[in-house]
C-alpha cells in the first residue's frame, strides 16, 4: 500500500497525507488541529497514529495547527532549523523530544518510508519539496514555488504521482482585489506558480513515468479548480500528449479528496 490524500490545500491552508503499510505521516499542517482532526476522522485514520509531519516552510498556511496538534497526539515533527527558528509561535509548543531536524538535499527514514528534501525557490527561510519513496514507488510534493528549475525538474521526475502547485492565472491575478504588492510577490520568482508553468511541468514528467498528478495550492482569488484543470490538459495537448495519458486530479480548499493508491 502507498496511498496518497489531500486533507486541505489552497492560499488558505494546507495539510497532506501519505500512507504505506507501516506509516501515516502528514505533510504540513496549515489549518487547525480541529480541521486536521476532522480531515482524519473522515477517513478514519487515528490522529494517533501518525509517525510523523514533515513541514515545507514556515508561513501560516502550512503550519497553523502544527503546535497544537503536535502536542496533543505527540506526533513526531521533522523541519530544517531555519524554518523551526522562523516559526517561534510553534516552536515553543511542540516538546522539544519530538522535534526531529533534518537537512535539506539529505535523505532520511520515516518507518518504511524513505525522504529526499529538495529546494524550492520561495521568500521563506529554508523552504523545500519532498520525494517520498516505498519500494520501488514515488511521491513528489512541490509547492510554493516561484519559478520551475532544471533543479527541481530533476527531483521531480520518475515520480509515480506528484502534488503540484498551480496557484494562479495571471489574468485573473491582474484583475483579483489583491493589492499591487501581493500582485507582484505571487508573480515573482519566490512567489507561485502558474497554471501554464504547472501544465508545461507535468507535460516534461511524463516522459519519466508520471501516471497520476494533482494540482494543488490554489489561489482563492486569483485562480479557479475549472482553469487550472482546463489550463494544463491544453499544455499536454500542445505538447502532443494525449489527456488520457494522465490521471489528473484537483486539489479542494476545503474537503479531502479520495485516497489515491499509487
Amino acid at each position: 500500500m502507498f496511498n496518497f490524500c489531500s486533507l486541505y490545500s489552497g492560499s488558505s491552508g494546507n495539510s497532506l497525507l501519505v500512507q504505506s503499510d507501516n506509516t501515516n505521516i502528514l505533510v504540513d499542517a496549515g489549518v487547525s488541529c480541529k480541521k486536521i482532526e476532522s480531515a482524519l476522522e473522515d477517513l478514519k485514520v487515528s490522529p494517533r497514529s501518525l509517525d510523523g509531519i514533515l513541514i515545507t516552510h514556515e508561513h501560516t498556511d502550512h503550519v497553523q495547527g502544527l503546535g497544537t496538534f503536535a502536542k496533543k497526539f505527540n506526533v513526531p515533527v521533522f523541519v530544517n532549523q531555519e524554518t523551526l527558528d522562523s516559526m517561534p509561535k510553534q516552536k515553543d509548543k511542540i516538546p522539544e523530544d519530538i522535534i526531529n531536524l533534518f537537512k535539506v538535499s539529505d535523505y532520511f527514514e520515516i518507518n518504511d518510508l524513505k525522504i529526499n528534501p529538495f529546494e524550492i525557490p520561495h521568500d521563506a527561510a529554508n523552504p523545500c519539496g519532498f520525494n517520498i519513496f516505498n519500494k520501488d514507488k514515488k511521491i513528489s510534493i512541490a509547492t510554493d514555488i516561484g519559478i520551475m528549475t532544471k533543479e527541481i525538474l530533476k527531483s521531480l521526475e520518475n515520480s509515480s504521482f506528484l502534488l503540484l502547485e498551480s496557484n494562479y492565472d495571471p489574468e485573473v491575478l491582474r484583475c483579483s482585489p489583491y493589492p499591487y504588492p501581493l500582485k507582484k510577490r505571487i508573480a515573482s520568482s519566490t512567489g507561485h506558480l502558474s497554471n501554464s508553468m504547472a501544465g508545461k511541468t507535468i507535460s516534461y514528467l511524463l516522459h519519466s513515468g508520471l501516471k497520476t498528478a494533482m494540482l494543488g495550492h490554489l489561489s482563492k482569488h486569483s485562480n479557479f479548480p475549472e482553469l487550472a484543470y482546463k489550463t494544463v490538459v491544453e499544455e499536454l495537448i500542445s505538447n502532443n500528449y494525449n489527456e488520457n495519458s494522465l490521471s489528473l486530479f484537483v486539489a479542494s480548499r476545503d474537503t479531502h479528496s479520495n485516497i489515491i493508491n499509487i
